[in-house]
């Protein structure tokens, strides 16, 4: 019940600082289950075999493919953030820590891999938020 709590507390705190940047207008009124970090059903397409093989181990990688976007990155369980700010076309970043809150102002815009499975992309321009739980 703690950590159900926690990651609530976390959604919201991320979606409050990516509404801190927008221009002016106010925050989004609800934010849905799908993209408030609970896994879905779809499964993801698979990656490459040698991008499989070396970002598996990693819980979590994110490449700017598209225009530079917003990206937040924090650790439900105490909060730290890990990345707030934007991330430009054509960075990497990769996280060995988890679980983690992933929170993309644009989710069309960048790749996401979660133990090497590429995850589905928002439509360019939509919020995405993405959850990388612990491995047991």
């Amino acid at each position: 019940m703690l950590a159900l709590a926690l990651l609530v507390v976390g959604g919201v705190a991320l979606v409050n600082a990516l509404n801190s940047d927008s221009q002016g207008g106010p925050p989004e009124a609800a934010v849905t289950a799908d993209s408030a970090g609970t896994p879905g059903t779809e499964e993801p397409a698979p990656t490459s075999s040698a991008t499989s093989r070396s970002a598996s181990a990693t819980p979590l990688v994110i490449r700017v493919v598209g225009a530079p976007t917003k990206v937040v990155v924090t650790m439900p369980e105490t909060g730290e953030v890990l990345q707030q700010g934007v991330l430009n076309t054509g960075e990497e970043r990769q996280y060995d820590k988890a679980p983690l809150q992933v929170v993309a102002a644009d989710g069309g815009a960048v790749e996401v891999l979660i133990y090497g499975r590429q995850q589905p992309r928002a439509t360019a321009g939509e919020r995405k938020n993405w959850f990388v739980p612990a491995r047991g």
